[in-house]
């Protein structure tokens, strides 16, 4: 009989390994992983201890920098400085107007334009957006959630136009709407039509984009928001399951879609809860996903997730102590097993990084990779007392607010987290959890260094980046250029197709938009198509 040793230790000799010596610095070999011969082992179901039988042995997790702001040319510049610093996948940032699906030309989109990450309205600026970099082998991040189908259309098209295969694409859009109504706030249209957006690019990726991760489930705003790590995990892994459930309801079998959903998460400064709650999460994924959804395949099974360290974790004062935070927020996420990670720049509750700030984020991660030892062992934690009995907590905790969705929905995460988003619970829960560390911070029973306690350091404020005026004025005399000089009937034609496919629910609306993209058709002129059918959401006010 085969033992889970045995079996772990088949998959590890099947996995290739980088050429490093396993040891420590003063050269005591190290073992792969830690634990009876009977326990669990990382690459085996639940997932507790992590994905892969070999973890980082294999391969180090996927580097990751935010980057986003101004035009296109100026973003685009930054990319190609990220990863010539070492940076091994681009994670795009938006600006505002475009991530609420509006043009840069909109009266509401002034003075915002370029101003909170990158302006994109048209295919040409997602052309020079990428320009020189080779999307076949970079691994890409787009963080937008009401108009990702539209900016996946254009990241579509600029593959097709330079010649780079549609299964050749690999990267990940975040895509996340339900996360939006609970705590983030960007959405346009309401939440059913919302998620059928996000069905329609997850069936569309199922079939002709075999390497892109088309959501990423994402936990990370509803922390930023005020959350707490128990709840982040819960409303999360809750959005994951009413996901899985609307694209069951399109008839996709669960094994066909599942393995290319992904996760996002904050890592924030409680470290062993943090670690924790990865551990937590990858268990309750496993085993949602085999005993409620019926997976078979092992990858539908094994949540993989992204990390970021915690923005609302930074202080304004004393700027320069946030490079302890996010380094220790970092190696949590890689102690709790991340597959990629983006650590934050120390100036950003000031502004949007600096290029040296972000080049010190970058090389806080090579340091934990090249330095510490840690990527060594898969999940060298695993055993402690302390870890296990706190990841077996935050389960616990999880799983009673699953029932709550459960109940609500009449057996149905998908109608529970709707109905949840209706009447305001999720929204009360995280403003409730807000206030109480506020309350707690304000009262002295939690302490952040240089805002209530060790306060008389150095609050001299850093160079910042300068966001120049003319940013605006420049994408305005592009956007009218274009606009000037396409093709109005094949727009027209473009956005009419947008809206009568959109008023047909069992309609894919991404070849549509496809065709859009190419036709030139703005971002927010393929949004107002859409709500033309859908509406738009306007949140009730709940006490």
């Amino acid at each position: 009989m085969v033992g889970k040793k045995d079996e772990w230790e088949a998959g590890y000799a099947r996995s290739p390994l980088r050429d490093v010596p396993f040891e420590t610095i003063s050269g005591v070999p190290l073992d792969a992983v830690y634990g009876p011969d009977d326990g669990e082992f990382p690459g085996q179901w639940p997932y507790t201890r992590g994905p892969y039988p070999s973890m980082y042995r294999s391969r180090l997790w996927t580097m990751r920098q935010f980057a986003g702001f101004g035009t296109a040319r100026d973003t685009n510049r930054r990319f190609k400085e990220l990863l010539a610093a070492g940076g091994n996948g681009l994670s795009t940032a938006f600006d505002m107007p475009t991530l609420l699906g509006r043009d840069s030309d909109d009266p509401l989109a002034k003075g915002e334009v370029g101003r909170a990450g990158v302006a994109v309205d048209t295919l040409a600026d997602m052309e020079t957006l990428f320009e020189g970099i080779p999307l076949g082998s970079v691994s890409t991040s787009m963080t937008i959630n009401s108009a990702a189908p539209v900016i996946m259309a254009m990241y579509i098209g600029v593959a097709d136009k330079t010649g780079v295969g549609r299964t050749e694409l690999s990267g990940t859009i975040q895509n996340d709407i339900l996360k939006e109504y609970q705590a983030q706030k960007e959405y346009v249209f309401p939440p059913r039509p919302s998620v059928r957006l996000v069905s329609d690019l997850v069936r569309f990726a199922t079939a002709e984009l075999p390497r892109w991760h088309p959501v990423s489930i994402s936990g990370y705003h509803i922390r930023e928001a005020g959350s707490t790590a128990t709840q982040e995990l819960a409303f999360t892994l809750a959005n994951g399951f009413a996901y899985v459930e609307a694209v069951l309801g399109h008839g996709l079998p669960v094994d066909a879609f599942a393995p290319r959903l992904s996760f996002f998460f904050n890592a924030h400064i409680d470290f062993f809860e943090e670690i924790a709650k990865y551990r937590a999460a990858r268990r309750i994924w496993a085993r949602w996903m085999r005993d409620r959804y019926g997976a078979r395949d092992p990858r539908s099974m094994q949540l993989r997730f992204h990390t970021q360290t915690a923005g609302v974790s930074l202080t304004a004062q004393q700027p320069e102590v946030n490079l302890a935070r996010v380094a220790i927020e970092a190696l949590a996420g890689v102690l709790g097993g991340t597959q990629s990670l983006h650590t934050d720049a120390y100036d950003e509750a000031l502004a949007l990084p600096t290029d040296r700030a972000a080049r010190l984020a970058l090389r806080t991660q090579q340091v934990i990779a090249e330095e510490t030892g840690v990527p060594h062992v898969a999940d060298p934690l695993g055993g402690s007392w302390f870890v296990e009995s706190l990841t077996d907590e935050l389960e616990a905790r999880a799983e009673e607010i699953f029932s709550h969705l459960d109940d609500v929905g009449a057996g149905s995460m998908l109608d529970g987290v709707i109905a949840c988003i209706e009447d305001g619970w999720f929204g009360r829960e995280i403003a409730d959890a807000a206030y109480e560390f506020q309350s707690k911070l304000a009262a002295g029973r939690w302490t952040m260094v240089g805002v209530n306690g060790y306060t008389d350091g150095d609050n001299q404020v850093p160079n910042t980046l300068y966001i120049d005026p003319k940013v605006e004025a420049e994408q305005l005399r592009a956007l009218a250029a274009l606009k000037r000089d396409r093709d109005d009937e094949a727009v027209r034609r473009a956005l009419e197709r947008l809206r009568v496919e959109a008023a047909d629910p069992t309609v894919n609306l991404m070849p549509a938009l496809i065709e859009a993209a190419a036709g030139h058709v703005t971002v927010g002129e393929a949004m107002a198509a859409l709500e033309d059918v859908f509406g738009t959401w306007l949140e009730r006010s709940f006490v």
